[in-house]
């Protein structure tokens, strides 16, 4: 397997003066050839600040050229990553520096106002991202001095590129590369120990299944410190030589679309709730007019019909959109079966932290409906049950992109692994014949109903997702009861009327849910769910 900075390190030399990395609506702007000098003046400052190889060096910041910078001059180092969420609390964030051991860190202008630095007094150097400015540091350390120093070793590095050459360390397939906490608890932390071979495995996967490079565009909007983001929407894509936009900002609807519009991007990775609201808002209130309805089944007059949602959704994401993968949650039913009657270039794939994402990935053009791809070539997928095929059983899994464990933390590591090596992935399904997945939900949030049945609250939240006037949904266990809590999506509508309208709603609800999955009552609530920065929903405070 080619180490993935080899893979960078080669991009960057034969595309030397292509366009690597720019700020969407920002001043930032990289080529592969300065984002390399990049790395190269960052490893200065480290070697002058007494850094060594396995240093931990935290990066906190939101998504932004700058980012990468850090992230590829920290491997390009030896040393090791600390991934930590700019929106996690401000004790959260003290917590994990703390637990991390990061001797450095890099700190974005958002989270600097909520930061007190001397409550962090094992880090030797803090540098703002957003202009690599030096807030602190152990030794003396300014830019001027290095530049001096590195225009003096490769006056010419401009035009000779024999610099790059040892830009990256590839020898050390083994390593650990990042630790990536997979929240803000403070308690015990769970920090995933991602291996320069997981990052390797998953950006070759991507090479080899979804090929991209120099001409083509790619915008950023998931946060590049989960893994899913800064596997497929950072490393993968300069690996290819893709150019990426990162949308800077507090992401809103407006902000995306503009992204679009401008970038024209290839791909979209997102999570199921960006596209059931762009449903909702775009394509629902079209087809499902009385008269649309029908025609959408007639066939030969319903060719246009699908045609023109097609296009409208395809300009939507900025025209040239070539692949569309949803991740981290199960997709809205209907909402698929749309992308699927229109033949929208769709796939939902399968991942977690802990195997730098990928577990299961299929093309497009052989996704099979409702699941989420076949467990990918490096990689081996059992369900843990008596008949995996008609039974449910937590998906256990293995391979090239399972991590080491949880820095720190022996009992969890202990927890997830069982004692012949398969990772416990907490999530429960069967598999077809095929060897497509189909998940159920998490183990977790599973309801064990009266009379002994599985509940999954995931396969009743899509159905009432769909009905009228539902934003979100959460269904939980209230005295052996079902409760569903719904945030509306009716801002014009009287809260008496508006409560009829549910009541509608439960009925139709139950009248397709089995005996023992129907929904006692609907609650309403005054305010979105709070959700993790995936999009999805923290259950565990609504129980």
């Amino acid at each position: 397997m080619e180490h993935y900075l080899s893979v960078i390190q080669q991009t960057m030399t034969n595309h030397f003066e292509a366009p690597a990395m720019t700020d969407f609506e920002g001043k930032i702007d990289y080529t592969y050839g300065e984002l390399g000098w990049q790395v190269e003046r960052m490893k200065h400052l480290f070697r002058q600040q007494g850094l060594k190889p396995g240093d931990k060096v935290a990066i906190c910041a939101r998504n932004c050229a700058n980012w990468g910078v850090a992230f590829l001059a920290v491997e390009a180092y030896g040393a090791i990553a600390v991934s930590i969420l700019p929106d996690f609390t401000t004790e959260s964030i003290y917590e994990l520096v703390k637990h991390s051991e990061a001797r450095a860190m890099f700190i974005g202008s958002w989270v600097i106002n909520r930061l007190e630095l001397e409550q962090m007094p094992n880090v030797d150097l803090f540098v703002q991202l957003d202009d690599m400015k030096i807030l602190k540091s152990s030794k003396p350390a300014d830019w001027k001095t290095i530049d001096a120093k590195l225009e003096a070793e490769y006056p010419d590095h401009l035009q000779n590129r024999a610099w790059l050459k040892d830009l990256f360390p590839i020898q050390n397939m083994d390593d650990l590369a990042v630790i990536n906490y997979t929240s803000g608890s403070t308690g015990s932390p769970k920090g995933v120990m991602v291996t320069q071979k997981n990052l390797s495995s998953n950006v070759r996967f991507g090479q080899d299944n979804i090929p991209n490079g120099p001409g083509l565009t790619y915008v950023s909007m998931l946060p590049l410190a989960h893994m899913f983001g800064m596997m497929f929407e950072f490393l993968y894509q300069l690996a290819g030589g893709t150019h990426v936009y990162f949308i800077t900002k507090s992401l809103t609807p407006t902000l995306m679309m503009k992204a679009f519009s401008e970038v024209h991007p290839y791909m979209i990775l997102t999570v199921p709730l960006v596209v059931e609201k762009i449903f909702k808002k775009k394509i629902f209130p079209e087809i499902q007019k009385p008269l649309i309805k029908i025609l959408w089944y007639t066939p030969l007059i319903n060719i246009p019909i699908r045609k023109k949602v097609f296009n409208s959704l395809m300009n939507a994401f900025g025209g040239k959109v070539q692949h569309l993968i949803i991740g981290g949650a199960a997709l809205n039913m209907d909402v698929e079966k749309c992308l699927q009657q229109i033949h929208f270039p769709y796939l939902c794939g399968y991942g977690m932290t802990e195997c730098a994402p990928l577990i299961c990935y299929e093309k497009w053009q052989n996704f099979r409906f409702r699941s989420c791809g076949k467990v990918i070539d490096r990689m081996e997928l059992k369900i843990d049950s008596e008949n995996p095929y008609k039974v449910e059983g937590e998906v256990l899994v293995r391979g090239d992109n399972v991590m080491r464990g949880y820095y720190k933390n022996i009992q969890a590591t202990d927890n997830i692994f069982t004692e012949d090596g398969w990772m416990r992935t907490g999530d429960i399904g069967i598999i077809d014949h095929q060897g497509n997945l189909f998940l159920r939900g998490r183990s977790k949030n599973m309801i064990l109903g009266p009379s002994g049945q599985n509940i999954y609250p995931e396969e009743i939240e899509d159905k009432l997702n769909a009905l009228p006037y539902v934003a979100e949904s959460v269904v939980v266990d209230r005295d052996g009861k079902l409760v569903a809590l719904v945030y509306p999506d009716a801002p014009n509508i009287e809260k008496e009327q508006l409560r009829v309208l549910m009541d509608e709603n439960l009925k139709k609800l139950n009248q397709v849910m089995p005996v023992y999955s129907k929904v006692s009552e609907i609650q309403l609530v005054d305010q979105e769910f709070e959700k993790t920065p995936k999009k999805s929903i923290k259950r565990f405070m609504y129980k």
